[in-house]
C-alpha cells in the first residue's frame, strides 16, 4: 500500500466536498465515509462508488468534461475558423511581450502569494508609502504584511537578479517544449512522459502531483507505456491511449479533489501564443492539457484563457476580446454565469478598485487558487490596464493568487499590446538570467526564451 489510508480518506473527503459543490446529491455521504473501517479496500471501493451518485434534479448547470460535449455546450457561433491573420513578426513580437509580461507579473505577485486578500494588500502598500502598487514588492512590505511567501528573499525588490523558479513559468515553458515536439497533436500520453522526463515532484501541487505521482508509478511497470510508440491525439483513438484516459478519470473521480482549481489555468499561456487569431485551436489544445489532470471549471478557466491569449493578438476592442473567450465554454456552466457576471460588473466600472468591489463581493468566497473571482479579476485587469506593467499591478493588488495571476494577466496583457508598451525596468532586473524549477533544461536566457516563444505559431502548422 503506497497510500497510508489516512491520507485517503481525507482526500475522498474532499471530493464529496467538491461534488456538492458540482451539484451531486451527496446527502450522508460523509457520515458514511466516517463508518468505514480503516481499510484501503473498502476506502476504494467507496470512492469508485461516488462515480455512480447523480446530480440533483433541480441542478441548473450542464458541465461536461468530453470536449465534444464541450463544444456542443459552447457558443453555437462562435468562430471556428482564424478570426483574424496577423503577420508572424507582429505575432512574434506580441508573445514575446506576453511571455515577458507573464514572468514580470508573476515575480511581481511572488512575495505575495499567501492568500491575501486586496484590501490587506492596499493597506499594507499605504503603510510604506507604496500605493498605489507601480514596481515589484520592496523588502520593508514584510513589517506591514501577516505572512509573506518563502520566495521573499530572492523575489522582493532590492533582491532580484533573476527570475526565480516557480511552478506558473515552469508549465508555460513545459507548454512551449510540449509543442516544439509534437505541435498540435498530443495526448495525455505525451503529457505524462514529458512531465515525468522534465518536472521535479515537489515543483507540482494538488493534481499536478497527483497525476504525476500516477505517471511515476505506471513507469515502474515492466511494459512501462514508454515503451510504446504512442500517437493517438485528441481523439484517443489508440487504445493504449482509451485505457490511460480511463485510468485518470478513476483517479480524479477518488483522488483528486482539487480537479476544479487552478493548476490547468496556469498552464494555459503557450496555447494562446500559438494561435494568433484561432481561439478554436488554442482552446482545443488547452482543453488536451487540462483535462491530464482537471475537471469542468478547471478545464473551462484554461480554455478561456487561452482563447482570450489568442484573441488578444488580433482584436482591438478589450471587451470584445472576452466575449469571444467566454463563447468557448459551456454556456449552462457555473463558470460561465460567475464570468459573465464579472464581465458586466467590469464594464460598468468606473476604475478597477470600483470593479475589484463589485467582484469580491460576489465572489470573494471564491479565494487562493479557486477560479471564479480570480477570473473575474483577469478581466478586471485588462479592461482597466493602461499598458503591462499598470496592469500586472492591477493584478496582484487584488490579492488572492497573485503570482499565478499575476502571470496570467501579463500574457494577456503582453498579447494585446505588445513590447512597446512594456517599460524596460520590469525586465532589467533579471539580467537576462531564468531560474526554473526544470529538469533537463538548460535554457537561462530571457531573451532566448521569448524568442522560442515566439516562434510557437510556426510549430502548428
Amino acid at each position: 500500500m503506497l497510500l497510508k489510508v489516512e491520507l485517503l480518506r481525507e482526500r475522498i473527503r474532499g471530493v464529496i466536498t467538491n461534488k456538492s459543490e458540482q451539484g451531486y446529491n451527496t446527502k450522508g455521504l460523509i457520515e458514511k465515509l466516517e463508518l468505514i473501517e480503516d481499510s484501503y479496500d473498502e476506502l476504494i471501493k467507496f470512492g469508485i462508488s461516488l462515480s455512480d451518485i447523480r446530480i440533483n434534479e433541480d441542478w441548473p448547470y450542464i458541465e461536461p468534461n468530453n470536449l465534444d460535449d464541450i463544444r456542443e455546450e459552447s457558443k453555437n457561433n462562435r468562430p471556428t475558423k482564424i478570426i483574424k491573420k496577423i503577420d508572424l513578426k507582429l505575432s512574434n513580437d506580441k508573445i514575446k511581450a506576453a511571455f515577458l509580461g507573464s514572468i514580470s507579473g508573476c515575480i511581481l505577485g511572488k512575495p505575495l502569494e499567501t492568500s491575501l486578500t486586496g484590501k490587506e494588500i492596499k493597506e499594507a502598500l499605504v503603510k510604506i508609502n507604496e500605493w498605489p502598487l507601480s514596481y515589484y514588492v520592496p523588502k520593508k512590505i514584510k513589517d506591514a504584511l501577516p505572512r509573506v511567501h518563502d520566495s521573499f528573499h530572492e523575489t522582493c525588490r532590492e533582491n532580484i537578479e533573476y527570475v526565480a523558479p516557480d511552478d506558473d513559468i515552469n508549465y508555460t515553458i513545459m507548454g512551449m517544449l510540449i509543442i516544439e515536439k509534437f505541435g498540435k497533436h498530443f495526448s495525455h500520453k505525451n503529457l505524462s512522459d514529458m512531465w515525468l522526463h522534465h518536472l521535479p515532484i515537489n515543483t507540482t501541487f494538488g493534481p499536478e502531483r497527483t497525476i504525476l505521482l500516477k505517471s511515476g508509478l505506471d513507469s515502474l511497470s515492466r511494459f512501462s507505456r514508454s515503451q510504446f510508440s504512442m500517437k493517438g491525439g485528441v481523439g484517443f483513438k489508440n487504445s493504449e491511449e482509451i485505457n490511460y484516459s480511463s485510468e485518470l478519470n478513476l483517479i480524479n473521480e477518488v483522488l483528486n479533489p482539487g480537479d476544479e482549481l487552478c493548476g490547468a489555468a496556469i498552464r494555459a499561456d503557450a496555447y494562446g501564443y500559438a494561435c494568433p487569431g484561432n481561439p478554436e485551436l488554442a482552446s482545443k489544445m488547452a482543453w488536451i492539457d487540462s483535462s491530464f489532470t482537471h475537471r469542468r471549471t478547471g478545464i473551462y478557466a484554461t480554455m478561456f484563457l487561452s482563447a482570450a491569449i489568442s484573441c488578444a493578438q488580433v482584436l482591438e476592442d478589450k471587451m470584445e476580446i472576452i466575449e469571444t473567450a467566454l463563447e468557448f465554454v459551456p454556456q449552462k456552466s457555473r463558470f460561465f454565469e460567475r464570468s459573465l457576471a464579472s464581465y458586466l460588473d467590469v464594464k460598468n466600472s468606473i476604475n478597477w478598485e470600483d470593479g475589484y468591489a463589485k467582484i469580491n463581493n460576489k465572489l470573494g468566497e471564491y479565494g487562493h487558487c479557486r477560479i471564479y473571482q480570480e477570473i473575474g479579476m483577469v478581466i478586471n485587469t485588462f479592461k482597466h490596464a493602461r499598458d503591462i506593467g499598470h496592469g500586472i499591478c492591477i493584478q496582484v493588488s487584488q490579492g488572492a493568487d497573485t503570482d499565478s495571476f499575476g502571470a496570467s494577466a501579463g500574457s494577456l496583457l503582453g498579447a494585446f499590446y505588445g513590447t512597446k508598451y512594456l517599460d524596460d525596468k520590469w525586465i532589467k532586473p533579471f539580467n537576462d538570467d531564468i531560474h526554473t524549477g526544470l529538469a533537463w533544461f538548460f535554457e537561462r536566457s530571457v531573451n532566448s526564451l521569448s524568442k522560442r516563444m515566439g516562434n510557437l505559431p510556426r510549430k502548428i502548422k
